[in-house]
């Protein structure tokens, strides 16, 4: 009876065995295909967004997040925008109409609702910045003798209103909440006035001159990067440089100075860019040497590696000109974020955090809005950063089968021996009849 149960057992192994090798075959194709630009898949992370959308990710990751159904429509609708340039004049209504309603759900009550109309500008500049340069993304997909007219005026209106408030604040970083202000808010805010000057006759030049002189006496000591968060009335800064913050202000800086923003990117990158085990890319949420928890910024810290930060920081070094950095994090996250590919759709993390989708789809779709795509910095990565990790998926795909291998190694050995002990019958023979 024991020898049914003992085949099943096998059958259920080699089962198992073919899984795993199957599951570290996919692992080598996706490490070695390219990922980290359009198409890339990212359509498909879009039809899956906005079925997700639709269905209400944005109200459940609200519950999750503080700024979780604002990020999920912001980063939907920038990502339409990033396709959309890429298309011709012509063939951009989808992406045109896809942002504008990303835009109009952001302009709602939902969007609004985290967010205090009493501060200066109303609804905080974490909100009127991110929006801001949505808006100037809707402008961007129109030909410049046929846009809109009210969205022209909003526009206009609304850089207006937060190069005030940043000519009234004592510091260059203005609240996103009471009380309360992330440097990584206003560099979106001050993009913002940068893309109104691409797009409409230049107002703001020396507004982003000020933040920008009022920002380099306030980087972070310790770091020489913008801090990630401080006194909402001096600019002093209450926490350093962070890399989930540090990442997001990367993509936006390109476009403010590219001068500026390529010193800071370079020191970024060797602060905050580590290769945990050996295995790939990725980013720490705190310099080199220095560890702190995690939060809801940052997420969970694994080995201090934040995968907000890792992620973002794609888009980053898009920007830059950092292909090597912005492929390798791509493709590692190919391998390691567990994603499911249909004919129409493509989601991470088998679609459990839809906001994590979205953050990937527009760091994949990154380039400079306003300034030219920069020279690649010098390369920190070396070309082979992929063996290690190839070699484990090797080995992982092989290590289900060496029992069975070495089980096989043993018989072919012990029939070895038996052969050796027993003479052949022709053998047999001839001995006897030479005996004879």
């Amino acid at each position: 009876m024991p020898a049914p149960r003992t085949s099943a057992r096998r059958r259920v192994g080699r089962a198992a065995a073919c899984l795993v090798t199957l599951a570290a075959v996919l692992g080598v194709v996706r490490l070695a295909l390219p990922a980290d630009g359009p198409p890339a898949g990212v359509d498909r992370q879009l039809a899956f967004l906005r079925a997700a959308l639709d269905d209400g990710a944005g109200e459940r990751a609200q519950r999750q997040f503080p700024e979780g159904y604002f990020f999920l429509h912001a980063l939907y609708g920038l990502s339409r925008v990033e396709l959309g340039l890429r298309e011709p004049a012509d063939q951009r209504a989808e992406a045109l109409r896809e942002a504008r309603w990303a835009l109009g759900r952001l302009d709602a009550p939902a969007g609004r609702a985290p967010f205090d109309p009493g501060l200066t500008p109303a609804h905080g500049v974490f909100y009127r910045g991110w929006t801001n340069w949505l808006r100037g993304g809707v402008l961007s997909l129109q030909p410049a003798g046929s846009r809109d007219l009210a969205e022209v005026r909003r526009f206009a209106d609304d850089s207006a209103a937060l190069a005030a408030a940043f000519g009234a604040a004592p510091s260059p970083f203005l609240a996103a909440y009471p009380g309360q202000a992330w440097p990584v808010d206003s560099t979106v805010a001050v993009a913002s006035l940068r893309l109104h000057d691409a797009l409409l006759p230049p107002r703001f030049a020396g507004t982003v001159a000020r933040w920008l002189a009022g920002v380099r006496q306030r980087l972070d000591p310790a770091t020489g990067l913008l801090p990630h968060r401080v006194d909402v009335a001096t600019g002093a800064v209450l926490d350093g440089a962070r890399g989930s913050s540090q990442a997001m202000i990367q993509r936006f800086l390109a476009d403010i100075d590219p001068g500026f923003a390529a010193g800071q990117y370079r020191t970024f990158r060797d602060r905050y860019v580590a290769v945990p085990l050996g295995l790939g890319p990725a980013v720490r949420e705190y310099p080199h040497g220095v560890d702190g928890p995690g939060d809801v910024d940052s997420g969970p810290l694994l080995l201090g590696v934040s995968l907000s930060a890792t992620v973002v920081t794609v888009g980053a070094a898009r920007v830059h000109g950092d292909a090597r950095l912005a492929g390798a994090l791509a493709r590692y996250g190919e391998v390691a974020g567990l994603p499911v590919d249909t004919p129409r759709t493509k989601r991470y993390a088998l679609g459990l955090v839809p906001i994590g989708d979205a953050f990937l789809a527009w760091s994949k779709t990154a380039r400079p809005w306003v300034a030219p795509t920069p020279a690649p910095p010098p390369a920190t990565l070396p070309a082979w950063w992929w063996a290690p990790l190839l070699g484990l998926l090797a080995a992982a795909g092989l290590a289900p089968w060496l029992p069975a291998l070495a089980r096989r190694a043993r018989r072919s050995r012990v029939d070895g021996q038996d052969q050796s002990n027993v003479m052949p019958r022709r053998s047999w023979r001839a001995a006897l009849w030479g005996a004879k």
